[in-house]
């Protein structure tokens, strides 16, 4: 059989995917554990019924709407946003294809600091280009010095600096996002799909956009807003970024389902954004437990905590799982990462890990 003429980019490599196995508890895809609201639901229930009515004639391709709504959101910060800086699309990850298919692209760079958002590395071969590994301390906090010299030397024509980060819930400094931005012609996007759940203190890169017209922020409603399902995300940028990726985005992108059901969640941000609080304190209860069991964990701003100091992360991923824990193997040496989840999630996940990890006190622990 004649082998399929596949891009040379993209041979050898897989598809983006968590283990989607049988547990009980699933606590690998940092979704948020809450169920929603109730009032929402009927109101959803409403408004994707109104919208199904017109299900004959095509969505509005710009989404103005819906922007609208998004940027009011954004500007509830205390940094203004307009409509016009605002950009939508079928999650964060065609948000990212759309900027790396508008900037990157055949014979371009993307560069960005691993270990992070596996797809930054996926979605820029995939639109042609080359990514360039700009590296991380032992710490998973960004060298800036090393980080400016290096995208003096590259010359990227985007950079992802992903903050908090993913996997390792890190933030980033707003100090290496503007020495970045200042280093290099090219574009600086700055993922902040988990941007909600920071510590207090930590601001976001949206009060940079002024006056940085290459610099990007990007956001998702998969979160903090526990709509994973809906598959929304969106990007605040100048208005020209916005105009470049309309370029790129395919005709009609967003459905009018989508963007009935993204607005009418946005009318009800301060019920989806209450279980915030609960996550962060179940996120923060994981951390403070993880000395007594022998182990560390990185700082986290997201939804997840990175945690390690194993010999053999697979062999406790497997223990964890046959308790009927799923976490995830990000595949650092040592590390693991768990989803901040439920009570009843921390509680399960924490007894699990006891279970596993009490024998290694003891010495000469195997699973």
């Amino acid at each position: 059989m004649t082998a399929l003429p596949l891009r040379p980019e993209l041979q050898g490599r897989s598809p983006y995917g968590a283990p989607q196995v049988p547990a009980r508890y699933r606590l690998n895809t940092n979704e948020n554990p809450h169920p929603l609201p109730d009032e929402l639901l009927a109101d959803l229930g409403a408004a994707l019924g109104a919208a199904a009515v017109e299900l004959n004639r095509y969505p509005d391709r710009d989404a103005v709407a819906l922007r609208t709504d998004l940027a009011a959101y954004l500007s509830r910060s205390g940094t203004a946003v307009t409509a016009a800086q605002v950009w939508a699309a079928n999650g964060s990850n065609e948000i990212l294809q759309q900027l790396s298919q508008a900037f990157v692209g055949a014979g371009r760079t993307a560069l960005g600091f691993t270990p992070s958002y596996s797809m930054h590395p996926l979605i820029t071969a995939a639109t042609g280009g080359t990514f360039v590994d700009g590296h991380r301390r032992a710490d998973f906090t960004i060298d800036v010095e090393a980080a400016v010299a290096q995208v003096r030397d590259v010359r990227p024509d985007l950079v992802f600096v992903t903050s908090p980060n993913n996997p390792t819930g890190t933030a980033v400094a707003l100090e290496t996002v503007t020495a970045l931005h200042d280093a290099v012609d090219g574009v600086v996007v700055v993922d902040e799909a988990y941007a909600e759940f920071a510590r207090p203190g930590t601001p976001s890169a949206l009060t940079l956009l002024e006056g940085r017209p290459r610099l990007v922020v990007s956001r998702t409603m998969s979160k903090a807003f526990g709509m994973a399902g809906l598959r929304l995300g969106y990007l605040a940028a100048d208005p020209a970024v916005v105009d470049a990726l309309q370029l790129v985005r395919l005709p009609y992108h967003l459905s009018s389902l989508t963007q009935a059901a993204a607005r009418t969640a946005l009318a009800h941000t301060d019920a989806l954004l209450a279980t915030v609080d609960a996550v962060k304190h179940e996120r923060d209860r994981i951390v403070a437990a993880l000395p007594g069991l022998g182990l560390t964990s990185v700082p986290s701003d997201a939804n997840f905590v990175l945690f390690g100091g194993f010999a053999d992360a697979p062999a406790v991923w497997q223990a964890l799982l046959d308790r009927g824990v799923l976490v995830r193997d990000v595949g650092l040496p040592g590390w693991l990462r768990v989803t901040a989840g439920t009570p009843e999630e921390t509680d399960a996940f924490l007894t699990a890990l006891g279970e596993v990890v009490a024998p290694a006190h003891l010495g000469g622990w195997a699973p």
